[in-house]
């Protein structure tokens, strides 16, 4: 039997939060490390860079498949948007990258991928839906990652389409975002109907329930788990069977 505390401080932290201009960041994950000998400046959480390596492995990559951008310290997103501003203008830049505090890539659970074709843009890298690239979009939920900014859903997350941008949410959540179509936004949105303990999203051999915050106190779990904050107002409790 597992004792799991919510504390209001946690529901920033997790990989389900939702980090965006209206839920600026709260927490980075710890256990940050270097994708590999190659890539040491490209920094992930663990189990993202785990799990990325894995994908990128699947498809047999090599050197097709370039890391351009994870994590990133404020200082790092507040120069890179400062930067964007003066080379690239305000329209571009409110379109491609995120303010301070509410860029993804603060933590550590974001990777921006590029086609390696010579000159990449450290901004907006060429990912297409062909060849190797489509490759790894038609396996990325199997290890835990969503495409998480499509042209059909910048209305709801206030950024245009990226192609190269990919979100670590942990399997089961990236494939139910994917057969249902949603931003990330929508998907914790749907969660809030399945209300712990009685109502869960079933999937799989997996039960997801979303915990509202009231105030601080205990759960009791007793089969294998996961929680995460959802960074606005509560959690997500994913019990595997």
């Amino acid at each position: 039997m597992s004792y799991i505390e919510l504390k209001k401080e946690n529901i920033g932290k997790g990989y389900l939060v939702l980090i965006n201009p209206d839920n600026l960041l709260k927490q980075v994950m710890s256990n940050l490390v270097s994708f590999s000998d190659e890539y040491k400046e490209i920094k992930l959480e663990k189990k993202v860079s785990e799990q990325l390596e894995l994908a990128l492995n699947e498809i047999k990559s090599e050197n097709k498949i370039v890391l351009v951008s994870g994590y990133r310290t404020l200082e790092e997103q507040t120069r890179i948007y400062e930067t964007s501003l003066k080379e690239n203008g305000e329209e571009f830049t409110r379109k491609f990258v995120a303010l301070p505090n509410a860029s993804e890539h603060q933590t550590g659970l974001a990777i921006d991928l590029a086609l390696n074709e010579g000159n990449i843009d450290f901004i907006a890298p060429s990912f297409p839906y062909h060849t190797i690239c489509q490759e790894f979009r038609k396996i990325a939920s199997k290890y835990g990652f969503i495409e998480r900014y499509k042209d059909e859903k910048k209305h709801i997350t206030k950024i245009s389409k990226e192609e190269w941008h990919f979100r670590y949410v942990g399997y089961p959540h990236s494939k139910i975002i994917e057969d249902k179509d949603l931003c990330l936004e929508e998907y914790i949105e749907y969660l809030k109907q399945f209300i712990y303990p009685n109502k869960p999203l079933k999937y799989e051999k997996y039960n997801i329930f979303y915990i509202p915050y009231k105030d601080e106190s205990y759960i009791q779990i007793n089969k294998n788990f996961s929680i995460s904050g959802n960074n606005i107002d509560g959690f997500i409790l994913t019990v595997k069977e």
